[in-house]
This record gives C-alpha cells, sequence and structure tokens, in this order.
C-alpha cells in the first residue's frame, strides 16, 4: 500500500514538497519498466476514481443574477459555429489575427519566432490539447493541504502557515474560464518565477519553493482585496479596459485625469494605476480615495503597495523592450507576510496578467490605424466578443482548435523571448495530479508501495 503523507494527519512544508517531486520522479521511471497497458489501466481507474478528467473545454456555464447588468451588446449571431465556417472565412479571421512577425529587432528574436520552431510549438500544443490540466483535488489526497480554493487558472490549497497553488491550463477572460491551452500552466509557472527572481530588489515575494513546474508554494499573506492595474497605454476591449471608458467619454478614471484627444493604443503620457477590487464574480474599478475610506487598505500599505506596482511596471518596460517587446499593461496582487511586511504574490508579468506588443512594429501600426501585434490573449477576447456576448451568454462557443494552439504557441514564445531561454516541451502526457494520485492513492499496483 502506497505511504501517506503524514500519519497523523499533518505534514511538514518539506514532505508535501518532497512528494509532489518525488512523486514524478517515481512515475516516469516506472513508466520505463510497467507494461503500457497495465500503466494505462491504473491511471483510468485512479482518473476516474478522483473525478479529475481534464478537457480542451471546461465547463462554461455561467448563472446569471436577475441584477447583473452590462453595457455591452453585440448584433452578431449567437449560434455561430467556426467549425461551420467555410475556408474563406478561417483565411479572413487571420488575416485580421496575423500570425506574430518573423522580421524583429534583434537576432535572438529572429530565432525565437522561426516557422520551424512555431511550428513545432504548435504541433505538440495539438496533440495536447485533449491532455490539458484543467482541474486538481490534491487536498483530497494530501492529509495537510486542508481545503481548495478554485480559481479563474489557480487551484489553490491550503497548507497551514503556506499555499499550495497549482498552476491550470484554464484560460479565463471576462470572468470566466473560455478554454484550456496546453502547456499554460507551465509556462505561465515558469515566467512568473523568472520575474519574481529579477524583482526582489524592487519587492520581496511570497514564494518558498517551486517544487513542480505547475506547482509554487507560497507563504500565507493577508491578501489585500485590490488589483494594482498598471498601465502605460490607452487600449484594451473589455467593458473596465481604459479604451473602453474613454471612448464613452470618461476623463477622470480610478482618480486619474485623462488627456483629450487621445486615440487607441496611444500611449500615455505617463504610467497610471487603475486599481479594482478582487470581487467574486467580476473586477469592480475603485479609487484610491474609495479604497482608504472603504477600509481595503491602510493609507500606508496603499501608498507603499502602489510605489512598489509602479517601480515594478517601470522595470518590467525596461527589460521587455531591451527584449523587443512593449509592456502595455499589467495587473500586481500584494499581502502581508506574517512579519507584516507588504510582499508581492499570485504572478508576475504573465501572458495572463499583462499585455504585450511587438515594439519594432507598433509606431507603423499606429500611425496606420492598425491593431498592434500582441503577444497576449487579446485575439482570443476580440474572438469571443465577436461570436457572442461573454458577459451574459449563459454557455459560450467552443474556442477554436486554430486559436487554442495560436496561444499556446504565443505563451511559449513571450516565455522564450523574455527569459532568453527554451521552454522545454512537456515528453510525457501524465500531468501532475495523475502523478501524485498514483503515489498516494494507488491500491492496485505493488510497483507503487513507496514505504
Amino acid at each position: 500500500m502506497g505511504s501517506k503523507i503524514g500519519g497523523n494527519g499533518e505534514s511538514t512544508l518539506a514532505e508535501i514538497e518532497a512528494a509532489i517531486a518525488s512523486a514524478s520522479m517515481l512515475l516516469l521511471a516506472k513508466k520505463r519498466r510497467r507494461d503500457v497497458s497495465k500503466f494505462d489501466g491504473m491511471k483510468q481507474k485512479t482518473i476516474e476514481r478522483m473525478a479529475c478528467i481534464p478537457g480542451v473545454n471546461p465547463s462554461k456555464t455561467l448563472s446569471i443574477s436577475s441584477s447583473s447588468s452590462s453595457s455591452y451588446s453585440n448584433s452578431n449571431n449567437l449560434s455561430f459555429s467556426w467549425r461551420a465556417k467555410a475556408d474563406f472565412e478561417i483565411a479572413r479571421f487571420w488575416k485580421r489575427f496575423p500570425k506574430i512577425s518573423t522580421v524583429m529587432a534583434t537576432t535572438q528574436l529572429n530565432g525565437l519566432t522561426s516557422s520551424d520552431r512555431r511550428d513545432e510549438v504548435m504541433i505538440a500544443a495539438k496533440k495536447s490539447i485533449s491532455n490539458c490540466l484543467s482541474e486538481t483535488n490534491l487536498h483530497l489526497t494530501i492529509p495537510a493541504l486542508k481545503s481548495k480554493s478554485r480559481g479563474k487558472v489557480r487551484d489553490i490549497y491550503d497548507g497551514g502557515d503556506y499555499l499550495v497553488l497549482v498552476t491550470t491550463d484554464r484560460q479565463s477572460a471576462f470572468d470566466r474560464v473560455l478554454a484550456s491551452i496546453p502547456f499554460k500552466g507551465q509556462v505561465l509557472n515558469d515566467t512568473s518565477l523568472w520575474w519574481f527572481n529579477q524583482t526582489q530588489h524592487i519587492a520581496p515575494n511570497a514564494i518558498i519553493a517551486v517544487p513542480d513546474k505547475n506547482v509554487t508554494i507560497a507563504k500565507k499573506c493577508s491578501v489585500f482585496p485590490v488589483e494594482f492595474v498598471v498601465r502605460g497605454y490607452v487600449t484594451g476591449s473589455t467593458d473596465t479596459s481604459l479604451w473602453t471608458v474613454y471612448k464613452n467619454g470618461t476623463r477622470n478614471y480610478c482618480g486619474n485625469v485623462l488627456p483629450e484627444g487621445m486615440v487607441k493604443n496611444e500611449r500615455l503620457p505617463a504610467n497610471i494605476i487603475t486599481p479594482t477590487t478582487k470581487a467574486a464574480d467580476h473586477d469592480v474599478p475603485i479609487t484610491p480615495y474609495e479604497i482608504i475610506q472603504q477600509g481595503l487598505m491602510s493609507q500606508a500599505d496603499y501608498d507603499e503597495a502602489s510605489q512598489k506596482a509602479l517601480s515594478l511596471f517601470k522595470y518590467g518596460q525596461h527589460v521587455a523592450l531591451e527584449h523587443g517587446l512593449i509592456l502595455v499593461d499589467t495587473k500586481y496582487e500584494f499581502g502581508k507576510g506574517p512579519d507584516g511586511s507588504v510582499l508581492l504574490i499570485d504572478e508576475v508579468h504573465t501572458p495572463d496578467s499583462s499585455r504585450y506588443w511587438i515594439a519594432h512594429s507598433y509606431e507603423s501600426c499606429f500611425q496606420n490605424g492598425h491593431e498592434p501585434e500582441n503577444v497576449d490573449k487579446e485575439f482570443l477576447r476580440l474572438w469571443f466578443k465577436d461570436h457572442c456576448n461573454p458577459y451574459m451568454d449563459k454557455v459560450l462557443p467552443d474556442a477554436p482548435e486554430e486559436l487554442v494552439t495560436e496561444l499556446a504557441w504565443r505563451y511559449v514564445f513571450l516565455f522564450e523571448t523574455i527569459t532568453k531561454s527554451r521552454f522545454q516541451i512537456p515528453e510525457t502526457t501524465v500531468k501532475l495530479f495523475d502523478l501524485l494520485l498514483a503515489k498516494v492513492r494507488c491500491r492496485d499496483c505493488e510497483n507503487c508501495n513507496t514505504d
């Protein structure tokens, strides 16, 4: 029988970290000597037992209360089906959302955007579409993990004085899950870790360890219920984006006075913070004055966090530009650690939390009224806005396979461009929760005995 972590229902941080790491090594080693059919049978029984079957398009149902309201309207046919469209429709789509340019400002970018690398990643992504990491249930197998909170992208487990954060492949926008993107969780975790390491001189963070490519162990903090959204340009497509509110006539947004005469995708005179509250169903813009008056943060904590946010963004813009990219906007989250210090948490400058444009073509696109070449999920947002009402429709159309694989490539492209390292495409289709389950829940295979 496989050994459980923490025989008395208690586990140390080292035990949990070791369990996650050793489970990965254990199953990969066994894979070489175990009969494939036997492994597949064990894996299937384990997955069925835990009801953790991942898929490319997780449930996209949404309950809308009678009090919900939205200024969004869309005259498009809501029953649109991508697969029913003819080839000329596909060609028209890719004309609107072009592939990432292969003409870059530096030799490094030329290499990273070569057709061979893009094809390699997209072929691998297509093969992995049916095996995305969409759900995890580690709290059912590790007694020390007391509870699970399911975020839009991360599954967060309470380990007492620390948290275990599993970054899944879920893709969110419009305050809901749209699809699952191959490799996304690993890319986000790797990208955040790189930025956390690079920005410690600006803001200390809550990271303790990263025992697996999809897992981060972090200090438990008292999280401020405010997201610090920092913007350098007037752009966006969501209801709370700066361009949406600006074109509707708003000139004082979240305490920032905006100049007249700006156009979409234009650079702001200075970087600004447009805070939002971390509401359960959607983010709500708020002013610094309201944050203090409502008791969401003290004046001192807000001043410190906002200063760190602006400094992080300025540094991020500098690093991005050195790598041929423009960091357009992003969001940061902060919390107070056990010692009372303000810590950076969650993620940093990932394609989920940030908008990136290709630097060398920005000016030309802007002057000609074209959308900048982007390396983020904006093109997926635009597709959903074109073909449904993502704020109000209870069920959304499936994301086209072409978009899913393209977004997987863009996430990898951003990681490789920023870090100057090559993303390791997973060689196995076995996911994290399968590895853990194989160690602590398998009762049928004597080779799983780790006593």
